[in-house]
C-alpha cells in the first residue's frame, strides 16, 4: 500500500505541476493579446536552438534584381512586413504552388500569370514581386481577388512594368480582408529604398512566427562564366507542403529559357521543399518563385539535360534543400531535426510514404521531444503508411545503432545507447524495408509543449 500511495503522490504532484505551468501560460497569452490590442508587435521569439550558426548568411547581390522592405503596419506596428524586387526585363520567370483546395487569392492570381508565361521565353518589360506578412489574404471571397488587382496594379503602374508580370503573395492570418491601402501605400517608400542587395531585410520582412530569417547561396561557374544563385523563405509552421513551403523567392543571374527553369524547379521540389514536415498542415498560401535574370555573360541554357543545365540545377537544388532544411530547424517550438532515411522500398512512391508516415506522427514526433528511444513508434508509422512492408525484413537505425531487424529488436541494441542518442539535437531516422531498391529522405522536427503554446495564441 505504501508503494502505491508513493506513485499516487508522485502523479498527484506532476499533475499540480501541468496546471501551474497552465496558468502561467494562460498569463502569458494574456499578456500578448493585451499588446496585441494595443497593435504593438508581439516580442520577437527566442531563436531556435536549431538556427544555422552565425546568423543570417553573406549573400551575393544578383544582377538585374533590387530590393527594398519597409514596414507598412499590415498588422502589427514598428514591424518590417511589406518587401519589394524589381526584376529587370529579360528575366525568365518558373514557380511552383500550393495544391491546397482553399488556396489564397494571391497563389491563384501567380499561377495564372505563370502559366501566361509558359513558353514565351523571357518577359519583355521586367518583372516586379510584393509581399506582405501578417495577413494571407485567403478565404476573403471576392475581396482577396480585389485587392490582389489592386496591389498587383499599383506596383506596375509605380515601376512601369506590365500588371501581368507583377506576382504578389501573401502570409498570415487566414480570413481577414488585407488593408491594401497599407500596402500600397508602402509602394512609394519601397519603390525610393529599391537596390542591390537587402535579401536580409527581405528575408524578415516575410516572416511571421519564424525565429530568424532564412537565405542560402550558391555560385558556380558555367562555360568559364561566374553564375550566382540566392534565395530567400520563411516558414515555421504550417509546414506539410504539396509544392514547396510557404514563400519562398531565389533569384539567379544565370541565362536560361523560361519553360527549361519551369521544368528544373518543378523537379527539384520534390526532393526538397515536399520532403519536409513540421506540423502536417499545408498552407493555403505556398508560392516559390524564381527569377532568372539573365545577366550573366554565358550562353542561355535551352536543355535540362545539357552540361550546363545539369551543373545550374545541382546547384539549384542545393540551395532549395538548404532552405528547405531552415525552416524544419525553424519549426515553432522545435528542439531536435529529424532526418528520416527510407531505403529498400518498392518505389519511390512507397518510400516517400514510410518517410513521411513517419515524419507526421505525432508520437514519434513527441517521443524525440522527451529523448525517448521509444522505436515501436517507428514500427507502428511505418505499418500505417499503406506501403507495401514486409515485417520480418524491415530494419530499423537511429543513427550508427541497429536497432531491430529480421522482426524483433536487435539482439545486439541496448535501450541505454538509444537514450543516450535521443540526447542529441540531430537525429537520424534509417529504415530499411528489405524489398527494393528505392529510397526517399524526408526532414522534420519534434513536437513540443511549445509548439501548442504558439498556435493557440497566434490570433487571440
Amino acid at each position: 500500500m505504501a508503494a502505491k500511495t508513493g506513485k499516487s503522490g508522485t502523479a498527484k504532484t506532476k499533475i499540480k505541476d501541468l496546471k501551474a505551468e497552465i496558468r502561467k501560460l494562460k498569463r502569458k497569452a494574456a499578456k500578448l493579446r493585451k499588446k496585441l490590442k494595443a497593435g504593438a508587435a508581439p516580442a520577437a521569439p527566442d531563436v531556435s536552438p536549431l538556427a544555422p550558426a552565425g546568423g543570417f548568411p553573406p549573400l551575393p547581390s544578383i544582377a538585374g534584381v533590387a530590393l527594398s522592405a519597409t514596414a507598412a503596419g499590415v498588422r502589427y506596428a514598428d514591424r518590417t512586413d511589406v518587401m519589394l524586387a524589381r526584376l529587370a526585363p529579360g528575366t525568365s520567370m518558373a514557380g511552383v504552388f500550393t495544391k491546397s483546395a482553399t488556396r489564397s487569392a494571391a497563389v491563384l492570381d501567380c499561377e495564372a500569370k505563370i502559366a501566361g508565361l509558359a513558353g514565351k521565353g523571357a518577359g519583355k518589360g521586367g518583372f516586379a514581386i510584393l509581399v506582405n506578412s501578417g495577413n494571407s489574404n485567403a478565404f476573403t471571397g471576392a475581396a482577396g481577388a480585389a485587392a490582389v488587382q489592386a496591389v498587383t496594379s499599383g506596383a506596375a503602374k509605380a515601376l512601369d512594368v506590365p500588371v501581368r508580370h507583377v506576382f504578389t503573395a501573401s502570409t498570415g492570418v487566414i480570413g481577414e480582408p488585407l488593408p491594401v491601402e497599407k500596402v500600397t501605400g508602402a509602394i512609394a517608400d519601397l519603390k525610393a529604398g529599391l537596390g542591390a542587395g537587402g535579401l536580409e531585410d527581405a528575408a524578415r520582412a516575410i516572416m511571421t512566427t519564424d525565429t530568424y530569417p532564412k537565405g542560402a547561396s550558391a555560385e558556380l561557374e558555367i562555360g568559364g562564366a561566374p553564375i550566382r544563385i540566392a534565395g530567400i523563405a520563411k516558414g515555421s509552421g504550417m509546414i506539410a507542403p504539396d509544392m514547396a513551403t510557404m514563400l519562398v523567392f531565389i533569384f539567379t543571374d544565370a541565362k536560361i529559357e523560361q519553360p527549361v527553369l519551369q521544368s528544373m524547379l518543378s523537379n527539384l521540389t520534390g526532393p526538397t521543399f515536399n520532403a519536409i514536415t513540421v506540423d502536417g498542415d499545408t498552407s493555403t498560401s505556398d508560392t516559390l518563385l524564381l527569377a532568372a535574370t539573365g545577366k550573366a555573360d554565358m550562353a542561355p541554357i535551352t536543355s535540362a539535360r545539357s552540361a550546363a543545365g545539369r551543373a545550374f540545377a545541382a546547384a539549384l537544388r542545393g540551395v532549395m534543400e538548404d532552405l528547405a532544411k531552415q525552416v524544419v530547424r525553424d519549426g515553432e517550438g522545435a528542439t531536435k531535426f529529424i532526418e528520416v532515411a527510407v531505403t529498400g522500398a518498392t518505389s519511390p512512391t512507397a518510400a516517400r510514404k514510410v518517410a513521411l508516415a513517419i515524419a507526421n506522427s505525432p508520437l514519434v514526433k513527441t517521443a524525440a521531444a522527451g529523448e525517448d528511444p521509444n522505436w515501436g513508434r517507428i514500427v507502428m508509422a511505418v505499418g500505417k503508411s499503406g506501403a507495401p512492408v514486409d515485417r520480418d525484413a524491415l530494419t530499423i537505425r537511429l543513427g550508427d545503432i541497429l536497432v531491430a531487424e529480421k522482426g524483433w529488436v536487435a539482439e545486439s541494441y541496448r535501450e541505454a545507447d538509444g537514450a543516450a542518442y535521443m540526447q542529441r539535437d540531430e537525429i537520424r531516422i534509417g529504415v530499411d524495408l528489405g524489398l527494393g531498391k528505392a529510397g526517399y529522405t524526408a526532414w522534420t522536427c519534434d513536437l513540443t509543449h511549445q509548439y501548442i503554446a504558439i498556435n493557440a495564441d497566434y490570433r487571440s
